[in-house]
């Protein structure tokens, strides 16, 4: 008769593994954040008008290592007006997906701003970043390089990881890609997070100690 707690933690360890995340699309207006968002939830193309407010799908994803992850995302509106409640999305949040239109070169500055801005809020620094390079397969289409330098990426925080991703989200190119990428840095962050929590319990334990 084997024991019960390993009997269980072998059927445990047999099951499928299922973890759920928190994810919110930023950018600019018709960088292309709903079509990211809508060929990641049903494989097709969806005429989108600009977002008013937010729209919020469930995205299942079967990863290379075989497990299943559940994305929460939250796409919300980039006008102008919008961007100020951008903060009340991102509480909390696992990740943030920040969407850039390659072609709209006179707009670059304007991103760069908001993206700066929305990182450096206290309750998002260490949060993973993934700017995704949209319309790459678009002839007259920024290079990452050029990306990465007129958004200023280099001077985000250094707390701040980030990833630039080149994707075509018309014809769902590079967004699984995308996601992987937000996934390993997201799980990096849990744990470095977890070390952090089991160092300040240790010092703790260990101060209570000795008084």
């Amino acid at each position: 008769m084997g024991n019960g707690l390993s009997d269980q933690t072998s059927i445990l360890s047999s099951l499928p593994s299922f973890q759920s995340y928190h994810i919110v699309i930023l950018g600019l207006d018709c960088a292309g954040k709903t079509t990211v968002l809508y060929r990641l939830q049903f494989n097709e193309f969806v005429n989108t008008v600009p977002t008013k407010g937010f729209n919020t799908e469930k995205i299942k994803v079967t990863l290379g290592n075989s497990k299943t992850v559940t994305f929460h995302v939250w796409d919300v509106g980039g006008q102008e007006k919008l961007r100020p409640v951008w903060k009340s999305y991102t509480r909390r949040t696992d990740g943030m997906v920040f969407v850039v239109d390659s072609v709209d070169v006179e707009r670059t500055e304007e991103a760069k701003t908001e993206l700066h801005k929305i990182t450096r809020i206290s309750e998002n620094q260490g949060v993973p970043v993934l700017i995704t390079a949209n319309k790459q397969d678009l002839r007259n289409s920024l290079s990452l390089t050029e990306i990465e330098k007129l958004l200023a990426m280099g001077k985000l925080s250094s707390s701040t990881p980030w990833h630039l991703q080149p994707t075509c989200a018309i014809i769902r190119d590079g967004l699984k890609e995308e996601l992987e990428k937000l996934h390993d840095m997201i799980i990096k962050r849990r744990k470095m997070l977890r070390q952090q929590k089991k160092e300040k319990m240790n010092i703790d334990m260990f101060y209570s100690c000795v008084e």
